[in-house]
């Protein structure tokens, strides 16, 4: 399978570093950031989703009247609408994209922000809902008879969608966790497994982990995996740190909600990127974790810094562990998805069609 990169569809342009001056969905904004990753090499852009966000899959539809080819990942919550009708809209969703459209199931690692919307689960029950969740998609995209669900979470009987997605069998769904539920439902049911950017070493344990999971699920291969990191770039390795210190100060002084993360996460993702950072701030070969101590062990929080080389090459280094997804988002949106696109996609795509080229001779 080649690279794939993966970037953000932010609806306005606040960050860690940058607090919002207008409202939450800037349409103007949106569909300038969903062409500058289409214009500059990238293959996905995700769609993020927040008990209080704008409703992702309503931006994605947006985003797809004015893009033409880039693959629309919607960040979905099993606990937000039953799964029939997701499964009616997405494919639906599927269709005025023109068959770009992806799923990436969501369990939700913050018990406050699901009980915002009214989700009072418990964490592992909340797993066994997304995989019943993911079960009752895959059957509705492709089953042409009625069918009927009789689970712990979910229940109906002779349902059948009209509307199926154009992409055959049916688009993709991702899923990310660090926990043991998280591992048994992904490896068993995504076809993409997401993870945060640890160091090698932990990145290794984990593939490891979803590769039994995969197996005691009787998969014959585990998913496409997919990691995620904060690209700092700059003509030299100086500039680029002295780039990150800037990052880390902006942080520190940045909008309220980062600073105010609570430092005792309770999903594990979080708590295997606060043991990295206890470890130490700098790892491999370029990956620093500063930022990830700052915010509380914020997902998506690790950085790699260096030239566009070395990013390039720390990025190789996981596609040696047998990553095939990058996800990448930088702490000024725009102007570092358009960086990275330019210099830090071609390297990674030019060396990983050379290394598969070496590897078929």
């Amino acid at each position: 399978m080649p690279v794939e990169f993966l970037g953000i569809a932010g609806t306005n342009p606040a960050s860690e570093v940058t607090p919002r001056t207008g409202g939450p969905l800037d349409l103007e904004y949106t569909a300038k950031l969903a062409r500058a990753h289409e214009d500059n090499g990238w293959d996905r852009i995700l769609f993020a989703y927040h008990s209080g966000s704008p409703d992702p899959s309503q931006v994605a539809a947006y985003v797809a009247g004015r893009t033409g080819h880039i693959n629309l990942v919607v960040a979905h919550r099993p606990n937000v609408a039953y799964p029939t009708l997701t499964a009616k809209t997405f494919a639906t969703l599927d269709h005025i994209s023109g068959g770009r459209f992806e799923v990436h199931v969501i369990t939700g690692g913050s018990t406050a922000d699901q009980a915002a919307e009214g989700d009072f689960l418990a964490k592992d029950d909340r797993y066994g809902r997304t995989a019943e969740f993911i079960q009752i998609l895959k059957q509705a995209w492709t089953s042409d008879s009625r069918f009927d669900f009789n689970g712990e979470h979910y229940r109906f009987e002779q349902f059948v969608a009209d509307i199926k997605p154009l992409q055959q069998p049916r688009p993709r769904i991702s899923f990310g966790g660090s926990s043991a539920a998280a591992y048994a439902v992904g490896a068993a049911e995504a076809d993409i497994f997401a993870l945060w950017g640890e160091p090698l070493a932990g990145t290794r344990e984990q593939l490891a982990t979803i590769d039994a999971e995969a197996a005691r699920a009787g998969r014959a291969d585990r998913p496409t995996i997919q990691i995620a990191f904060r690209p700092i770039i700059a003509p030299t390795e100086e500039l680029a740190w002295e780039k990150a210190e800037s990052i880390l100060g902006r942080i520190k002084n940045g909008p309220a909600p980062t600073r105010l993360r609570s430092k005792s996460p309770e999903n594990a993702g979080s708590q295997r990127l606060l043991k990295a950072v206890a470890e130490g701030e700098r790892h491999d070969r370029a990956l620093w974790t500063a930022p990830t101590g700052v915010t509380g062990g914020g997902g998506n929080s690790t950085a790699l810094v260096g030239t566009p080389d070395t990013v390039a090459a720390a990025l190789l280094d996981y596609y040696d562990l047998g990553i095939r997804i990058f996800s990448a988002r930088g702490y000024d949106i725009y102007d570092d998805a358009i960086d990275f696109g330019r210099y830090v996609i071609p390297l990674v795509r030019s060396e990983v069609v050379r290394r598969e080229q070496r590897k078929a001779s």
